[in-house]
């Protein structure tokens, strides 16, 4: 027998985080809580909102959120390994980014990245 689901079930974890993340960070380290993203860990931060997140269809199947591009100015320096996305009390979603030495007071631009959930298999 196949599996199926719902589009609207695996938009409902994605919508968590386009509707809840207000604070995205980039990390020296994995952060394990809201604390070690943004304080621990972390070399930048910037402020997110519903807008900057789009869903869609996935490029392979399931469901895909994409986070827009941020630019801000890189706090702490650091090389950069992980970035999170928290909101005011929960650290939400962490993922690896291509490793990078961050120098304090220089811009840094976020590129566009996407979270997938792939239909069961």
């Amino acid at each position: 027998m196949a599996k199926t689901v719902h589009d609207d079930v695996l938009d409902g974890a994605l919508n968590i985080l386009k509707n809840n993340a207000n604070l995205m960070t980039i990390c020296s380290a994995q952060p394990t809580t809201r604390a070690e993203a943004i304080t621990d860990y972390m070399l930048a931060d910037i402020a997110m909102a519903p807008g900057d997140f789009i869903a869609a269809d996935g490029d392979a199947g399931g469901r895909k959120l994409t986070v827009g591009t941020k630019t801000d100015v890189v706090t702490n320096p650091g090389t950069a390994l992980f970035v999170a996305l928290v909101d005011g009390t929960r650290l939400l979603y962490v993922t690896t980014c291509t490793s990078q030495v961050l120098t304090a007071g220089n811009p840094i631009v976020w590129p566009a990245w996407k979270i997938t959930i792939a239909d069961p298999t």
